[in-house]
């Protein structure tokens, strides 16, 4: 990484690689399901923000749909959690009124979901630990501490980790205070990118996700569609979503290829050229904003410690039998997460 990258992507590029190496972990230790593993003996695999946004607050007795929105902050995909395995989510056997709120249903863990469960929990810890021994203890300690300094400062009705993008993969957040916040290492990089984005989106017309992945990119010459998942590091379905997004409003022109057949390339148009300068005028905006709000100091501290955390791809390595290990090393990472109601991956996977 570069001090030259913008202070999103380098958090970014941070939170994708922890992400990734958990999951690997988690596909390793607990049992699962994928395409490629047909039927198997627990629940589809899924990714380390539906812990954090699900899995992580239902307890054994359950807990009720409001109460476990309200400790997470952000919203699960319900239907795919329960579809998944994970969940079962059903009115109170004890509530007496005929049609209760779907707020005051009951969330269960199945049999295979309290097994996620104990994988998933420690799992944090072991990671984080990995790192202080591929970075050394004292930097991951600075990391922690200068994420912290910035954190700890920011609206504390964020959640914990990134929500599931929505329409036009804009991030939502209620900014209500309701519970204590983690302390984990993607924690605190969650809070402080999302905090950005929500800043950038305030002002964009357009996500910060599809600017970093995607308006990035282009040209008004065009580049082709299937390069498009290797130079951004996020899948062919997060960029069909974009392009999709961007074509509709304009900013695209997706178009067969002079020089190649039965080949697509995007081209930006005159508003999506002014749309690319404007991700960019704002990224330094708001950096700068953010070294008058929480000092300039703060700041190059956080841009120290990432660029320290390098090289990321050194952990990234899938296990033989793992998903991952069919598909071709990635060239780069995200310059922001895709998160998806797919299950939650950070490359939209």
């Amino acid at each position: 990484m570069s001090a030259a990258l913008p202070l999103p992507t380098l958090l970014s590029q941070a939170l994708v690689a922890f992400t990734i190496e958990l999951d690997n972990e988690f596909e390793h230790q607990s049992p699962h399901r994928t395409t490629a593993s047909g039927s198997g003996s627990g629940p589809w695999l899924a990714s380390m923000v539906m812990w954090s946004n699900c899995m992580r607050f239902v307890r054994e007795g359950g807990i009720t749909v409001g109460e476990l929105e309200r400790l997470a902050r952000t919203q699960t995909n319900w239907n795919g959690m329960q579809r998944w395995g994970y969940i079962v989510v059903a009115p109170d056997p004890a509530d007496p009124r005929p049609k209760p709120p779907r707020r005051d249903w009951v969330v269960r863990a199945t049999a295979k979901g309290r097994k996620a469960q104990q994988v998933w929990g420690p799992l944090f810890d072991i990671i984080e630990t990995r790192w202080q021994a591929r970075f050394g203890e004292d930097e991951i300690g600075r990391l922690r501490e200068s994420l912290s300094a910035v954190a700890d400062r920011i609206d504390a009705g964020l959640p914990d980790c990134l929500p599931i993008l929505g329409y036009g993969l804009f991030s939502r957040a209620d900014r209500e205070p309701r519970a204590p916040a983690a302390r984990d290492l993607p924690a605190l990089l969650s809070r402080v990118l999302l905090a950005f984005a929500l800043d950038f989106e305030r002002e964009s017309d357009l996500s910060l996700a599809i600017c970093a992945n995607v308006i990035r990119l282009l040209t008004q010459e065009g580049v082709r569609v299937r390069d498009l998942p290797r130079l951004s590091g996020v899948s062919k379905e997060a960029i069909a979503m974009a392009s999709g997004f961007l074509a509709k409003g304009r900013y695209i022109v997706v178009e067969p290829d002079p020089t190649a057949s039965r080949t697509k390339r995007v081209r930006l148009t005159a508003k999506g050229r002014d749309a690319q300068d404007e991700y960019v005028r704002l990224l330094a905006a708001i950096e700068e904003r953010w070294q008058a709000r929480f000092g300039a100091h703060a700041i190059r501290n956080i841009r120290d410690s990432l660029e320290q955390v390098s090289p990321l791809f050194r952990g990234l390595e899938p296990y033989p039998d793992g998903w991952r290990a069919s598909f071709p090393k990635p060239e780069t990472l995200p310059h922001y997460p895709m998160v998806l109601h797919r299950g939650g991956y950070p490359d939209g996977s």
